[in-house]
């Protein structure tokens, strides 16, 4: 009996000690389908997890200007954010502090958005006036914003083509893939995912500042965002090389500051909230 008690008295603390474990919401951007992005992020999430002795909950959203709600109402402590969302967020809620951008495929922490066609089409950028455009949503930096400014750099006003929303990138990939639409816009990454299936990129953005993980400083405190920070900056190769391909090459610490030369830009202009056929 004597024994009995110590062991139960450790199995009590032990309940105790998983029942107290912080528990924080983290929300991606819907980029890809559901299960591809829980399944991108789930070898992540567990390392922190583990790290840090935390609890972490993926809340998915069916669109980005949901994920901004959500932040804003204190429904979420974490966050994966382009510029664009980034930068709206920033201005609409103060409190929100980026932990880190993640690398892409070239070890850089910036991205392209990238306008595509099929393999087989001739078009250039400057024949797309009337053309289908498929778009991914609204508040997506490879959306309307970036997809806009190009099509500018051939005269051409995105109102004069006939554009949709689709949502995810991929869905953007599979449509002008499946000849449904002539042209779409999508982050470059995941266009040259999809360049097996037929698809040919016309143009290219600038660099933008890469994907970060943006925290909420009215949920997490100061020394947990920093617990985090140091946690992801820490994560070796062969750790990293089990986590999904958009967030597998290398991170950089971030601040607001990275993102001076992206406020330069009109992420303030109005964007429909529906396409125009």
């Amino acid at each position: 009996m004597p024994k009995i008690i110590p062991l139960f008295a450790a199995l009590l603390l032990t309940l105790a000690s998983i029942a107290s474990a912080e528990t924080l919401k983290f929300a991606p951007l819907p980029m890809e389908k559901p299960e591809t992005v829980a399944g991108q992020w789930k070898p992540l999430l567990e390392y922190l997890q583990t790290a840090l002795g935390i609890e972490l909950d993926i809340d998915y959203s069916d669109s980005n200007e949901q994920v901004l709600d959500k932040f804003e109402a204190g429904k979420l402590d974490l966050a994966y954010l382009g510029p664009l969302p980034y930068l709206r967020l920033k201005d609409r809620f103060p409190a929100a502090r980026p932990l880190v951008i993640f690398h892409e495929s070239d070890g850089q922490p910036s991205y392209t958005c990238a306008l595509v066609v099929a393999a087989e089409s001739d078009l250039r950028l400057e024949q797309l006036t009337g053309r289908k455009i498929a778009l991914t949503q609204p508040l997506s930096t490879c959306g309307f914003f970036s997809i806009s400014g190009l099509l500018q750099q051939a005269g051409i006003r995105l109102e004069e083509t006939r554009y949709r929303y689709l949502g995810p990138h991929d869905a953007v990939a599979l449509a002008v893939a499946a000849g449904e639409f002539d042209a779409g816009g999508l982050k470059s990454a995941i266009a040259r995912k999809y360049a097996s299936l037929g698809l040919r990129i016309i143009a290219e953005t600038a660099p933008m500042p890469g994907l970060a993980l943006v925290a909420n400083g009215t949920r997490v405190s100061p020394e947990r965002i920093e617990a985090i920070r140091r946690a992801l900056l820490a994560a070796d190769e062969p750790t990293r090389k089990t986590w999904g391909d958009n967030i597998r090459h290398g991170l950089s610490a971030a601040t607001d500051e990275d993102y001076a030369e992206a406020r330069k830009l009109p992420y303030r202009a109005p964007i429909p909230d529906q396409g125009n056929f």
